[in-house]
């Protein structure tokens, strides 16, 4: 599809929501392409994402009410407010980042608030980013190895994967939880329960006066490592392994993108330069007939992961955000957003 062709789309009665929302219409000051479309790696069949940023109303700012974010199932489209776009861009949140990086065609929206916000980008880039992209990158890995432990080796060494899976997602509860006055928690593999199974993961925990809500939290990490890893081989093969090539070709696009925020101070979410080998991943390029990867794909990442660790070592970003220059900036567009002067120059619809 053609940037006149997703505008067209943007125009139909299903995106009518953009125009007849209360937090969007005019308030909107940024949309763009989202995913696939986004990164130039779509494919015939991808979906169509739309992403966008939309100005808080008074009554958020100087009121009781709250807004985070606009969500439209039907057509995969995210709007966030602008407050939280403020917040996820401090910490180089990859899904944020990448609104601020498409090209200027990629952009359906895009009003003089919006060119301001994006002629200030460079406010919200730090030495973040190599944990933020980083910590993405490793969760695209784990799904990527969760895949391929799931029909390439013994119930035994699939166990002692999911054990490893769920100890690296629980890294920041066992620095708050793992030796504390409160209890502990530990996990270990030992002779299967369900006769299903040859052997099984266990938990030994002990706690005392937890907050519910910690304790949720905590356990919810660990239920969703191993639901997920449930599911995968459920699929048919085919779309299981469009789903491997795809996480795979994620793990490496978030690397370059982080590679470029820490090496040039840039946010380029379309990787025209890398496009021919992103699809070869996505395509299967790499995969072998037992889902497992070649070594090629691997030298690839690992050349892409000490890049990442030099280029954050080496990287002229400020460990953080100036925060008086972001607090500025905040308040100036939050008072366009109380005065009305958002509307100048804003004539999308």
């Amino acid at each position: 599809m053609s940037m006149k062709d997703f505008k067209a789309l943007m125009n139909t009665g299903q995106y009518d929501f953009l125009r007849k929302e209360e937090r969007l219409g005019k308030r909107i000051i940024l949309l763009g392409l989202g995913g696939s479309y986004a990164y130039g790696t779509f494919q015939e069949n991808s979906d169509i994402d739309f992403r966008g940023i939309t100005l808080n109303m008074t009554s958020d700012l100087l009121g009781l009410t709250e807004f985070e974010q606009y969500e439209d199932d039907k057509t995969d489209t995210v709007i966030y407010s602008f407050n939280k776009m403020v917040k996820l861009l401090l910490e180089c949140n990859p899904n944020t980042c990448e609104i601020l990086g498409l090209e200027e065609e990629q952009y359906l929206i895009k009003t003089k608030l919006g060119q301001e916000l994006l002629d200030q980008k460079g406010l919200f880039l730090s030495k973040r980013a190599a944990k933020s992209f980083g910590g993405y990158a490793g969760a695209q890995l784990r799904r990527l190895q969760n895949a391929i432990a799931r029909d390439a080796v013994p119930q035994r060494e699939r166990e002692k994967h999911i054990l490893n899976s769920v100890r690296n997602a629980l890294e920041d509860f066992e620095r708050r939880y793992g030796d504390f006055d409160r209890g502990s928690i530990r996990l270990y593999i030992d002779k299967a329960e369900n006769p299903e199974l040859e052997t099984e993961i266990f938990v030994d925990a002990e706690y005392r006066h937890m907050p519910l809500r910690d304790y949720e939290n905590m356990w919810a990490v660990m239920h969703n490592v191993v639901r997920d890893y449930d599911k995968i081989g459920k699929r048919n093969r085919k779309k299981d392994d469009n789903h491997l090539n795809k996480h795979a070709m994620h793990l490496i696009r978030l690397f370059m993108m982080a590679v470029d925020i820490l090496e040039k101070g840039e946010i380029n979410t379309c990787r025209r330069q890398e496009l021919d080998l992103l699809r070869k991943i996505r395509s299967g390029g790499f995969q072998r007939e037992d889902k497992t990867f070649t070594p090629e794909f691997y030298d690839i990442l690992e050349a892409y992961e000490k890049r990442m660790e030099k280029a954050s070592r080496e990287s002229l970003l400020p460990d953080n955000p100036d925060m008086e220059k972001v607090e500025a900036f905040v308040e100036y567009v939050n008072r366009k957003a109380i005065e009305g002067g958002y509307l100048e120059g804003n004539t999308w619809y």
